[in-house]
């Protein structure tokens, strides 16, 4: 779940030491997708790129270490972290085993996430690289296909390390986000995090069931 204290806590940086953020790629326009693309047009994260006391570091793993385009892939037996102990696997479409290649995306994420010394990841959720909150269980193309709570290979790689992360869909913790930023913002009070939203209430609410 995103930290929303750490958030509240994040010093007021400056243009001279602006606030030092890791991003998925594709949330910021790179055509770094499963097919060439960029998955569309992320609003809620491109509007970090007008601020000059905010310093941006890009990263898209899976083009690191698969290129693109390329095939999908999911989780299969567990979430990102049992794919870092050995208790799940990563498999495509077509059933290659894209595991270890997914491991070693992971630790160079956490490499650049340590050289450039981040204070917070905004990755693309739902990712079995860059999922922080909720991906697929299994293969996404399933006619009953599932989701569970957890993360991704590379989330979970730098969760693991003690990065903070959230996802372009916690609209809350980024408006506590921009009030850093920018004293002029106006907070929307009416913004919610992924898992306030109806959709993620029902759905695991049912699950439970």
């Amino acid at each position: 779940m995103p930290d929303k204290d750490y958030l509240r806590n994040l010093r007021i940086p400056t243009k001279e030491n602006p606030l030092r953020i890791l991003v998925s790629a594709c949330l910021l326009g790179v055509k770094c997708g499963v097919d060439g693309d960029s998955y569309g047009e992320y609003t809620s994260v491109l509007k970090l790129l007008r601020y000059e006391n905010v310093q941006l570091i890009q990263f898209c793993p899976e083009d690191f270490e698969f290129g693109t385009p390329r095939e999908m892939c999911d989780i299969y037996g567990g979430n990102g972290l049992d794919v870092l102990e050995g208790k799940a696997k990563v498999l495509t479409t077509s059933g290659s085993d894209w595991t270890e290649g997914m491991i070693n995306a992971s630790e160079k994420m956490l490499e650049v996430a340590q050289h450039n010394a981040v204070e917070l990841a905004i990755m693309m959720d739902i990712s079995a690289a860059c999922g922080n909150h909720v991906i697929y269980d299994g293969d996404r193309y399933a006619a009953d296909k599932k989701y569970q709570i957890g993360m991704g290979v590379c989330g979970a790689q730098l969760h693991r390390a003690g990065f903070k992360i959230i996802s372009w869909r916690e609209y809350e913790s980024l408006e506590i986000l921009y009030s850093k930023i920018d004293p002029m913002h106006q907070v929307d009070q009416s913004a919610k995090d992924f898992d306030q939203h109806e959709w993620y209430l029902d759905y695991f609410k049912m699950k439970d069931r």
